[in-house]
């Protein structure tokens, strides 16, 4: 397995995401890199199909850059087939899977089997926006490339210690008992964020970190040493910092409110519960907030236009952030670097700016031009107790990394 080309499949509520890697001892090449962004958004500016090639010098040139509006997850995987079975995609040794959460009986990374898929299948619930696209993209990968071994790779597996106290849930141990806990998720991200660390310096990394994943779905995580002690998402994605249409934390009465609504006009229990899921999950965040839209840049030139509502959604995110930074601060007991990643982490300016506020006395000082940066920076003054900066998600080389890993387990 000198020169390992791994195939990464990350598939979101609305997206796919795919690349391929060339794993070649500890070395990571990326070599092609593509999306299906809209599915089932019609004609609009969201739906996108595009790949870039870095093979042959070509650094990120897109090759591929069209808007073909597909209409379901049928549809975009088509197009996603179609691409990895001709050049200038070559056929791949592994194929690795990015899962937010297998359930209480699924929590190590390992390779995929009919009888996984059904166990996994089992808890939907805990992730109902990802793990039906996930789980048909591994059953489509394991029919179009039937030799080739898949893995999972599980965001929940970064959190997968968390201390007692932060892992139980504050109800009734039988509802524990059916495995209700604290799950947590973008583990990838902050994977990759404690592998960067520990490459750029050696072995040592802060051992007092706060991770701000901030995209579509954003959440924080406090890191002791290189481990989750904490995160903002629990046993699904719906916790936490408000997201681009999630609540994220929310009173459990406003829920027992909005169903007993709901049941007035839906008798049947699953049907309303069923809508209340659709509230929580697609229409609420900074959509719900803005009424508008759960896309940051629309929002901040709404902002920029004298949009209320969105200024408003915003403001909320950003308070909810900051108190997050702040409470995290303590439990760690102090805090040595704060870490912004995902899509807005990393090219929101504003976003950053907003959510430090305020925290001067707690030692985070940013610098206001190079808070400016794009892509990765080192964005804190030089007078700044704490150093903040912007360090791109890898979690595509992180599925790469474990999926070596499990086939190096795998031969011996």
């Amino acid at each position: 397995m000198a020169n390992l080309p791994v195939l990464v499949l990350n598939s979101g509520s609305s997206s796919i995401k795919f690349s391929m890697y060339e794993a070649s001892g500890e070395e990571r090449i990326k070599l092609l890199e593509g999306e299906v962004e809209g599915i089932g958004a019609g004609a609009s500016d969201d739906a996108k199909f595009w790949i870039k090639s870095w093979l042959d010098g070509e650094d990120g040139k897109k090759f591929v850059d069209e808007t073909p509006s597909p209409p379901s997850l049928d549809a975009a995987f088509a197009l996603i087939s179609k691409a990895l079975t001709q050049p200038p995609f070559s056929r791949p040794m592994a194929v690795g899977h990015r899962m937010v959460c297998g359930g209480p009986t699924v929590t190590e990374n390992q390779q995929i089997t009919p009888a996984l898929i059904e166990e996994m299948e089992r808890y939907t619930a805990f992730a109902p926006l990802h793990t039906p696209n996930e789980i048909y993209i591994m059953r489509q990968m394991m029919e179009l490339f039937p030799d080739v071994p898949n893995f999972v790779c599980l965001d929940s597996w970064f959190h997968r210690d968390l201390p007692e106290a932060t892992r139980h849930l504050p109800i009734p141990a039988e509802y524990s008992a059916m495995g209700l806990r604290r799950f947590g998720a973008h583990g990838l991200s902050y994977e990759s964020i404690v592998a960067h660390l520990q490459r750029e310096d050696g072995s040592s990394l802060p051992s007092r970190l706060i991770a701000a994943h901030l995209g579509n779905g954003a959440s924080i995580c406090a890191i002791r040493d290189g481990k989750s002690v904490d995160t903002s998402m629990g046993l699904t994605p719906t916790g936490g910092i408000i997201s681009g249409s999630r609540t994220g934390d929310i009173d459990p009465g406003v829920l027992l409110f909005l169903l007993r609504e709901l049941g007035k006009s839906k008798p049947d229990t699953a049907e309303a519960a069923d809508q209340l899921e659709m509230i929580v999950n697609k229409q609420s965040g900074l959509l719900g907030l803005s009424g508008l839209t759960n896309d940051m840049r629309t929002l901040r030139k709404a902002i920029a236009e004298g949009n209320s509502a969105a200024r408003l959604a915003v403001d909320e995110f950003t308070y909810v952030l900051r108190k997050y930074i702040g409470s995290y601060i303590a439990v760690l007991g102090g805090l040595d670097m704060l870490v912004f990643t995902g899509g807005i982490g990393e090219n929101d300016p504003a976003t950053r700016a907003e959510a430090c506020a305020g925290l001067e006395s707690l030692g985070i000082l940013l610098d206001a031009e190079f808070n400016q940066a794009r892509g990765e920076a080192k964005i804190s003054a030089g007078g700044s107790a704490v150093t903040v900066r912007v360090i791109p998600a890898e979690e595509d080389r992180t599925i790469v990394n474990h999926v070596r890993r499990l086939l190096n387990e795998k031969a011996r």
